[in-house]
């Protein structure tokens, strides 16, 4: 690997504007920005990789977005990546690793999707400390247990603690309130870091956070509990992005790592504007599919000020292609060009999503080695004849950067012909008509219902003068909020469960269907194959 004081050239920093981790990763400063801050005065094109839905035939959008980077250095284009740290409870669960694969690769990998720079304990401890905060305003006097709203988080799939009673050791042990735990990816915190663009907003941005609620239906905020100063000392470092590298030495900023189906799924805007500051292309990835981490990238990052992307691209593969054309997994390796053209509807979906928003699309069909020429052909036929500008092969798992260059230059050449970028919604309309353009519009919906209380509480956050972009949380598995609904379904139901507030990241969190914000361990986790081995090197991190 190259030196990580000579990847930082690449970006213009030099070995004193960087804060070094060892010898293979560093923290870059907010005031080291060429340009520092939200004043960079961007210059270079963002480049957002999405995908289809996910399927458990695996799409390898991470592998994408990391080959892409590679192929486009190997064409000679300054470029960079910008990509989330993986959340230990995937990791340690079913998905593995979150950093590619193959010869595309962010290094060093283990670090990244283990303790890396700290970064996400301390945000989960700054989130838990509020929490603490918030029992002891309760036992202050100044805020009733059964008016707090905030959870507390674990990094761990641990389903065991998504309800539980506290305090049952009488006063002295905490107020008695039912609560629970949210994975960490989905605290209010880690988006505020991933959105956040300087400390005076991080500051701003965590007293508006909202804790409870008064017998008044007034929020009461963190600001007013007197937490905000010792949460900032505690995220000082973490609000700083961290640089790495791919395979291939090219630049790669890993910062922060909300979900894309129960958080926004986006790195952090302090990572864009710095990438794009500097370099020609950033390559960054929205999580999950379409449907979910880019249209939140657009209507929740972008909104907030990231960089507009200049184009998109959209991974498929052709075993998700015959997943969704109803193929099994123990049928996926032989072919099936019927199930392709079956499965197509699934891409087209994502294709028409990313052009809502006035993006132009290149697919990436991400090859396996039992693919059939014929399948790879329909693929192709397919995404062209939906509106993608190209559809290439990448291979950047098995041949690194030089199995991506096909794919680079069908990028640049989508990215010169400029974006017509466009939002879903105005910031002014209202709550229910956001939700509503969002069921119908992407997601095909026919209809929405809402659950109990949730239009009170809607209409009480809206008179709190807060508008903003919904995030919507619901599965990732399927275009509706049915998990085993495949392709494109349409007409389906979207039924609202709950409807939260996150006034510090500046979005409603609108659960639907029967998502989960902890997720469990499944019966055959990734853990049991991590381990230690007699060298000192850990083994099995990175399997999927």
């Amino acid at each position: 690997m190259r030196s990580i004081e000579d990847v930082a050239s690449d970006l213009g920093l030099e070995w004193k504007d960087l804060e070094p981790y060892g010898r293979d990763k560093a923290k870059i400063p907010l005031d080291s920005f060429p340009g520092s801050g939200s004043e960079s005065g961007n210059s270079g094109k963002l480049i957002v990789v999405t995908a289809i839905t996910p399927t458990p035939a695996g799409e390898g959008k991470s592998t994408t977005a990391v080959g892409l980077t590679q192929g486009l250095g190997l064409i000679g284009k300054r470029v960079a990546l910008t990509i989330r740290q993986p959340s230990l409870g995937p990791v340690f669960g079913m998905k593995g690793g979150g950093t590619g694969g193959g010869k595309s690769v962010v290094q060093p990998a283990n670090d990244i999707n283990l303790h890396f720079t700290g970064d996400f304990h301390a945000m989960e401890t700054a989130h838990n400390f509020l929490a603490a905060m918030a029992d002891n305003a309760v036992r202050a006097g100044h805020l009733a247990a059964e008016d707090i709203t905030w959870r507390r988080v674990t990094d761990a799939e641990d389903r065991a603690l998504r309800s539980i009673t506290q305090g049952l050791g009488g006063r002295m042990d905490g107020p008695l309130r039912q609560t629970g735990f949210d994975i960490s990816a989905a605290s209010e915190i880690m988006a505020i870091l991933a959105l956040a663009t300087s400390y005076a907003d991080l500051r701003e941005r965590l007293g508006d956070i909202v804790i409870g609620w008064t017998k008044e239906k007034t929020p009461v905020q963190a600001r007013e509990i007197g937490a905000v100063g010792a949460m900032m000392a505690l995220l000082k470092d973490a609000l700083k992005p961290n640089l790495c590298q791919t395979t291939e030495g090219q630049p790669a900023i890993v910062h922060m790592g909300p979900f894309g189906n129960i958080a926004h799924g986006c790195s952090s805007i302090v990572a864009d504007l710095l990438a794009t500051s500097a370099v020609e292309y950033t390559i960054t990835e929205a999580g999950f599919g379409a449907d979910l981490g880019f249209e939140k990238l657009m209507d929740i990052k972008v909104r907030q000020g990231g960089p507009k992307p200049a184009a998109a691209v959209v991974v498929c593969t052709v075993r998700g292609l015959k997943w969704h054309g109803g193929v099994e997994m123990k049928e996926m390796s032989s072919p099936n060009v019927e199930a392709v053209v079956g499965g197509a509807a699934n891409l087209r979906h994502a294709i028409g999503v990313v052009k809502k928003f006035g993006l132009p699309v290149v697919v990436a069909i991400n090859r396996f080695p039992d693919d059939s020429s014929e399948e790879v052909a329909a693929a192709r036929r397919i995404a062209e004849e939906s509106g993608a500008m190209a559809a290439v092969e990448a291979k950047g798992f098995a041949e690194g950067g030089a199995g991506m260059t096909e794919l680079a230059e069908a990028v640049v050449a989508a990215a010169e012909g400029g974006a017509d970028v466009k939002l879903l919604y105005e910031d002014g309309d209202s709550t229910f008509d956001k939700v509503d353009r969002l069921a119908k519009g992407l997601y095909n919906a026919g209809e929405v219902t809402w659950g109990p209380m949730t239009r009170t509480t809607t209409r009480r956050f809206e008179a709190n003068d807060w508008h903003f972009p919904i995030c919507m949380a619901k599965t990732h598995l399927s275009v509706s909020t049915d998990p085993k609904l495949r392709g494109a379904p349409t007409g389906h139901t979207l039924h609202v469960r709950e409807v939260k507030v996150s006034a510090g990241a500046r979005q409603f969190i609108v659960l639907a269907g029967n998502i989960v914000t902890l997720p469990g361990l499944p019966s055959k986790p990734n853990a049991f194959d991590i381990d230690l081995n007699d060298a000192g090197e850990v083994v099995g991190l990175l399997g999927t």
